[in-house]
């Protein structure tokens, strides 16, 4: 991936929306949503106030970051749209994913669940097509999304996707961890000094 931290301005996150999830997993995204706007990336999420996405925007929000959601007029009452932030209502979940990957210049997916797999399989579909060649950045603590990582494993093996798919993500660990991968800066690697000065 390599791209430096400097031309991105705007940051996509996947996660989860249920409220049910694990108390530390919603602060994870609400230290995620303060590194965005620290970092000066613009957060591009799923328009919903509920969930680890409504923590990570609430927070965005409340540290002076850019937030920008997108949600379908039939999910306003679910999710429970955040109405302090921009809003684009739109008409169908495909309308949503597009424009979601249309303004943003990164990708970055924390734990969520089927909706989530939907979003993510999708994205590196159009990776694996040569639709896009936009950072994607997993946020696995705990080893969360080892078992995806596994099932792509498995199709490669089986010689129906090509090996260099593997390729298509980083994975880290670390909330501390996700924006300089956002660059191409594994997280075995220290941070140079330059992207470290970036983020501040």
């Amino acid at each position: 991936m390599g791209q430096d931290l400097a031309p991105l301005s705007s940051a996509c996150v996947f996660c989860g929306s249920s409220d049910l999830a694990d108390p530390q997993l919603l602060a994870d995204a609400a230290q995620l949503g303060r590194d965005l706007a620290a970092a000066k990336l613009k957060l591009i999420y799923g328009g919903g106030g509920v969930g680890l996405m409504g923590a990570c925007a609430i927070a965005a929000h409340e540290a002076g970051g850019e937030v920008l959601g997108i949600i379908p007029h039939f999910l306003k009452v679910r999710e429970r749209r955040l109405d302090v932030v921009e809003t684009i209502v739109v008409s169908s979940m495909h309308e949503r994913k597009q424009i979601m990957f249309e303004r943003s210049d990164s990708f970055i997916v924390l734990p969520g669940g089927i909706g989530t797999l939907e979003e993510i399989v999708e994205l590196l579909s159009w990776r694996r097509l040569d639709l896009h060649a936009k950072p994607v950045v997993f946020y696995s603590p705990n080893g969360f999304w080892e078992p995806l990582y596994a099932l792509f494993k498995h199709t490669v093996d089986n010689k129906l996707t090509p090996a260099e798919f593997m390729d298509s993500w980083i994975s880290v660990d670390r909330v501390a961890d996700i924006i300089p991968a956002l660059s191409g800066v594994r997280p075995t690697e220290p941070i140079p000094e330059s992207v470290v000065a970036s983020m501040t």
